[in-house]
């Protein structure tokens, strides 16, 4: 009996001790962008989160410095959420989980201060609008009044994002009406529209043209000019990641951050 007793002691302790073990690391699926809760760290000591909340435009921009930020803040991860700026600002507002707010525009940006939920905004690069065209320019588009003619497909960013306002601010500008195919949420979806060749042309940012690596022409014209939209960013009060949010943002606004954004066509403020 004593030794069966003790048999039983051998099998269960190291069966309990793994099932604890495994327990213990159980933590959870892996975070992702735009819903994880930034700056968590393991019992060790581990790897930390900061989530940014960027607009569409800044995807290839902000990437990039989201790997030199985690070249200098070793086990850090960068999560991004990229997506229309009037989208993010709602998700913020309803309680996602971000460190940093990046905006296309001051508008977007205001929904987040009102709601007492960002630290006083900057702004750290402007962007204007070009025309878009598929690289061999089927329909022959020269200026902003060819996108009227009726035989023109155009698609443009919905109103109520930043594009889309600039997009409108520009055709009031000229005195032009234009009846689009197709309104979409963000800069990137209108710009594929060109890309697969669903469309004529759109009005999308002149950094997106020249992201796109030649799959698209872009073509400047003068109304652009008054329509111009100020990029804000902005650390969030309720930041999981509070210090590590300030430290992003000071690598946004530092020289080697605003060398990063000009180089991909963005203008300084």
């Amino acid at each position: 009996m004593v030794f069966r007793r003790l048999s039983r002691w051998a099998i269960a302790v190291p069966v309990a001790l793994a099932l604890a073990g495994l327990a213990g690391c159980g933590s959870g699926e892996p975070a992702t962008s735009g819903t994880s809760a930034s700056a968590s760290a393991s019992a060790g000591g581990g790897a930390k989160e900061v989530t940014v909340f960027a607009a569409a435009s800044l995807t290839g921009t902000f990437t990039e410095l989201g790997k030199t930020f985690e070249a200098a803040h070793p086990g850090t991860t960068v999560k991004f959420n990229f997506g229309s700026s009037a989208t993010l600002a709602q998700q913020i507002t309803q309680g996602a989980p971000a460190d940093v707010f990046a905006a296309a525009s001051p508008a977007t940006m205001k929904t987040v201060t009102d709601a007492s939920l960002a630290s006083a905004p900057t702004t750290f690069v402007r962007n204007k609008l070009q025309i878009a065209v598929p690289a061999d320019n089927p329909a022959k588009v020269d200026d902003l009044k060819d996108l009227t003619d009726p035989k023109v497909k155009v698609a443009l960013c919905a109103e109520q994002v930043p594009c889309g306002a600039a997009a409108v601010k520009a055709l009031d500008a000229a005195g032009l009406k234009v009846k689009p195919v197709t309104l979409e949420q963000d800069v990137k979806a209108t710009l594929t529209k060109v890309e697969l060749g669903e469309v004529d042309a759109a009005l999308v940012y002149k950094t997106d043209v020249l992201a796109s690596a030649g799959k698209v022409k872009g073509i400047e014209f003068p109304e652009a000019d008054k329509a111009i939209n100020d990029y804000p960013i902005a650390t969030l009060t309720k930041a999981p990641a509070g210090d590590l949010a300030k430290q992003f943002v000071d690598l946004v606004l530092s020289p080697q951050g605003k060398d990063v954004l000009t180089k991909a066509g963005f203008e300084a403020p």
